[in-house]
């Protein structure tokens, strides 16, 4: 028999933010970008209205070195009464401090911050541990990141290990093959980083229905990033939702 936890999994309906708009787009660049819709504060309020409880914002715009969404974000942030959690090429202490000025609860930090601990540890001492988190993305076992060639040294386990050590508690985890495919959520491969790094892990990539909720609460994750899924209604926040709470 599985085991069962007391607490439930957080949802974090994500938008992705590029030009403006909110989209999917591959993380290697912005050209094939779909368009979900056109305004992402109507879309961060109606998932409020449902419910929820967190939103993940990624500036694309940011994280492909074309621009930033910032002001976007900023205007986001003020219109919503909960807390907001930001990735997307966020590596400085500066670039902390700017999403922080904003109201932005959380920022997951880019991997190169971590894989200078050096960086880590002084953004840490900067901020508090509950602010920062850090993102990882893999593909086939090893970290993938854009524009950063020794990316591919590193595992996972060795960056969350890095972050703990720096006095961060929370690490997304995305399997990149899995992301937008609507094909199911490496559940087993987060599970393994959060046992291992002993860090609040955040799933994200793939998760394609309540069933995949229901394995990454049973598994002891912490939360799950949720994009596609919900735009292409696979489930509603409500359902899902209700599915975390009926434990």
């Amino acid at each position: 028999m599985s085991t069962v936890y007391l607490y439930r999994v957080v949802l974090y309906p994500a938008i992705d933010i590029l030009n403006g708009q909110v989209v999917r787009a591959s993380r290697r660049g912005p050209s094939g970008a779909t368009v979900y819709h056109p305004d992402p504060i109507e879309v961060a309020q109606a998932y409020e209205s449902e419910g929820a409880e967190w939103i993940h914002v990624v500036d694309l715009d940011r994280a492909f070195g074309i621009g930033n969404q910032t002001n976007l974000i900023g205007a986001l942030v003020r219109k919503l009464g909960i807390p907001v959690q930001i990735g997307g090429g966020l590596a400085q202490a500066e670039d902390v401090e700017e999403m922080r000025d904003l109201g932005v609860q959380r920022v997951l930090l880019h991997p190169r911050a971590a894989a200078f601990y050096q960086l880590l540890q002084s953004i840490a001492d900067q901020f508090s541990g509950e602010s920062l988190g850090l993102a990882i993305d893999v593909e086939n076992g090893r970290l993938w990141a854009r524009n950063w060639d020794d990316a591919g040294r590193w595992t996972a386990r060795d960056l969350a290990l890095r972050a703990r050590g720096a006095g961060l508690s929370v690490v997304s985890f995305t399997e990149l093959q899995r992301e937008g495919a609507l094909q199911g959520a490496d559940i087993e491969a987060a599970a393994a980083l959060a046992k291992d790094a002993d860090m609040d892990v955040l799933i994200s990539g793939g998760i394609d229905g309540l069933e995949d909720l229901k394995r990454a609460q049973n598994a002891g994750l912490a939360g799950a990033i949720v994009g596609r899924a919900l735009f292409e209604k696979r489930f509603t926040v409500r359902e899902a939702l209700a599915c975390c709470s009926s434990w």
